[in-house]
């Protein structure tokens, strides 16, 4: 059998001239910015050279094939594929001389990342940690490289920062930087870390990437499963072709994106994107409505036994407490009524599609970061009206509380080691200790604390 490559695929060509660069290679990129670039249609055509984050495996793969991959879209019913060719190179995040080398090159305009929350290395008052080990590590190496801009640093402000370098260096013109995750305010976030990392490498250079580097804010959203080796097969028996590089993802996509871009950008508006002024209120609706709804359903739906998110919003109490969430939430939302509505009516029927197994166990990873986000500033804008905690924010605790415990999905959090102790014994003992860690003045709202216990003993008797 052919391995889909761009000898191989009727009418791939040339890879595109790179004018992107994307940090964070793997399938979510694959199935939202590669796929948007893909159908931007622009007369002079992009091309994104993409590089792995934490592992490199996803370059092997992509790297035999020239960048080509199989994206498949699963509806309810059937699929339909796509060979994307988008994606021009594909390297291992750790080779620092083709990163600078891209960032140096003058036709590059946007850069493009996708990371997970505990990848910006936040500290509690929501500034770039500095004493973390692996930040730390890469501030001296990037301050030890001299003249030298190849530095194989580790972390995104890291990378980020020796980057800009090569680019100043090269007598760069201005870039744009594109967040593409669930950090709410991410726009921000990544403008607070690349400041802070620039001027605790260089001063110099932190002034001259404020003059220099426009920071988009976005809101991303498109469920990516991981590939099977039985979508493997499916694909290959559909084109033809062996494809080690296949995405699957829902039908659905949004990318709503607010910001400059300097040098240009492909017209991702042709493939859906929207460009607003302001993102807080989709990124509120996306990270509460569909986010929060996915983390009640990790550690509720698995506690009773369910393993991704079809199987748990089949079962009639899940469901409930999903409905009962979000009646929680919309009237927080400053948007249309009508447009809350169809975006619930929609997220019913994407988190109900039986061929997208979203696993909860993947949802439930980073549970200490997620929460922060998607559950504590509901409950927040209730207590600030003086309203009571509202119970289904509370559940959603209580079922983490339980998840900690023992109760459904294994744990896997950065924080688990301090947060197990801490949740084990009396419920309402451990329901203050952990929500101290999400908050240090969680704990002492008795009336959430109580609320918290009561969920976590109803989870726990209720558990499979």
């Amino acid at each position: 059998m052919n391995r889909l490559n761009r000898e191989s695929w009727p009418g791939a060509g040339p890879p595109r001239p790179v004018r992107a660069v994307h940090l964070g290679l793997g399938a979510f990129h694959r199935s939202h910015q590669a796929w948007y670039t893909e159908h931007a249609a622009d007369p002079a055509p992009w091309g994104i050279a993409a590089f792995t984050g934490r592992s490199p495996a996803a370059a092997t793969p992509l790297g035999a094939q020239g960048g080509l991959y199989t994206l498949v879209e699963r509806g309810p019913e059937q699929d339909r594929m796509e060979v994307v060719s988008s994606i021009s190179a594909a390297y291992d995040g750790t080779d620092a001389h083709a990163w600078t080398a891209c960032f140096a090159a003058a036709e590059v305009a946007v850069v493009t990342m996708t990371v997970t929350e505990a990848g910006y290395h936040l500290d509690a008052a929501g500034h770039l940690d500095l004493r973390a080990p692996d930040i730390a590590a890469d501030v001296a190496l990037l301050r030890g490289a001299g003249n030298d801009v190849e530095v194989p640093a580790r972390t995104m402000s890291g990378r980020l920062t020796g980057g800009l370098r090569a680019r100043r260096k090269a007598g760069g013109a201005p870039l744009a930087i594109v967040p593409c995750d669930n950090l709410m305010g991410n726009g921000a976030a990544t403008r607070t870390v690349v400041h802070e990392m620039c001027e605790a490498v260089d001063p110099s250079l932190a002034r001259w990437a404020a003059a220099n580097v426009a920071i988009s804010s976005t809101v991303v959203d498109r469920i990516t499963p991981a590939t099977t080796p039985e979508d493997l097969a499916l694909v290959e028996r559909a084109i033809g072709r062996q494809d080690l590089a296949v995405v699957v993802a829902e039908p659905f996509h949004e990318w709503v994106i607010s910001g400059e871009f300097p040098a240009g950008r492909p017209s991702w508006e042709i493939a859906g994107a929207r460009f607003v002024a302001d993102v807080a209120p989709f990124a509120e609706r996306k990270l509460w409505l569909l986010n929060g709804g996915h983390s009640l359903l990790a550690y509720a739906g698995s506690a009773l036994g369910h393993h991704t998110v079809a199987s748990a919003v089949a079962d009639p109490l899940c469901r409930e407490w999903l409905e009962q969430w979000w009646d929680e939430v919309a009237p927080l939302l400053p948007l249309p009524a009508g447009e809350i509505a169809s975006y619930r009516v929609a997220l019913m029927q994407r988190f109900a599609n039986p061929r997208v197994g979203y696993p909860l166990s993947q949802i439930a990873k980073d549970g200490s970061l997620k929460l922060v986000q998607r559950v504590m500033p509901v409950i927040r804008r209730y207590r600030e009206e003086r309203k009571q905690p509202p119970l289904r924010a509370a559940l959603i605790l209580g079922a983490w509380l339980a998840h900690l415990r023992g109760h459904g999905a294994e744990v896997d959090d950065p924080r688990a080691a301090q947060l197990i102790p801490l949740a084990a014994g009396e419920p309402r003992r451990a329901a203050r200790a952990v929500l101290d860690v999400l908050d240090p003045h969680l704990g002492a709202d008795r009336a959430l604390v109580a609320l918290v216990a009561t969920a976590c003993r109803e989870i726990e008797g209720t558990s499979a």
